[in-house]
């Protein structure tokens, strides 16, 4: 599917950027933009979640961000696991360092930096040790 506000080369680049991130950590990132008009992102965000089985990863760090760039609207759902360690702070400034990108049309930065941020995080809190299953595809999904 394109986008007006991603070209091919730069999902692409998101989605090695999911790779790097989830390197060395159990956690799963993936990206979802929405291009529907419903009002309730929130609860579309939700659905979404669960229907890309983010909450059914071993250790509950899955972590969604869901972007709808025609409404401007952005949200981070990250799983209890992860969660309850980084705490809703981290997912707040990390949700403002994307919408300030947004602001000036940097639409993939503002995505990649979240993303490698975020897999930081998952590698101090859930270190893999063995083999790195990945639970989930790292493909960008879209509605």
């Amino acid at each position: 599917m394109m986008t007006d506000f991603l070209t091919n080369t730069e999902m692409a680049s998101l989605v090695e950027a999911i790779k790097i991130a989830e390197d060395h950590s159990s956690g799963e990132i993936r990206v979802h933009i929405d291009s529907t008009s419903e009002d309730d992102f929130a609860k579309k965000a939700f659905e979404i979640f669960r229907s890309l089985g983010m909450h059914l990863t071993k250790e509950r760090n899955g972590v969604l961000f869901y972007v709808n760039f025609e409404q401007h609207y952005l949200t981070i759902i990250g799983d209890e696991g992860i969660h309850k360690k980084v705490q809703q702070q981290f997912w707040d400034n990390l949700h403002d360092e994307i919408t300030s990108e947004f602001a000036k049309g940097n639409y993939y930065k503002g995505l990649k930096e979240a993303i490698l941020k975020t897999g930081l995080e998952l590698k101090k809190y859930f270190p893999i040790s063995g083999e790195n299953i990945n639970e989930l595809p790292n493909d960008i999904s879209f509605s």
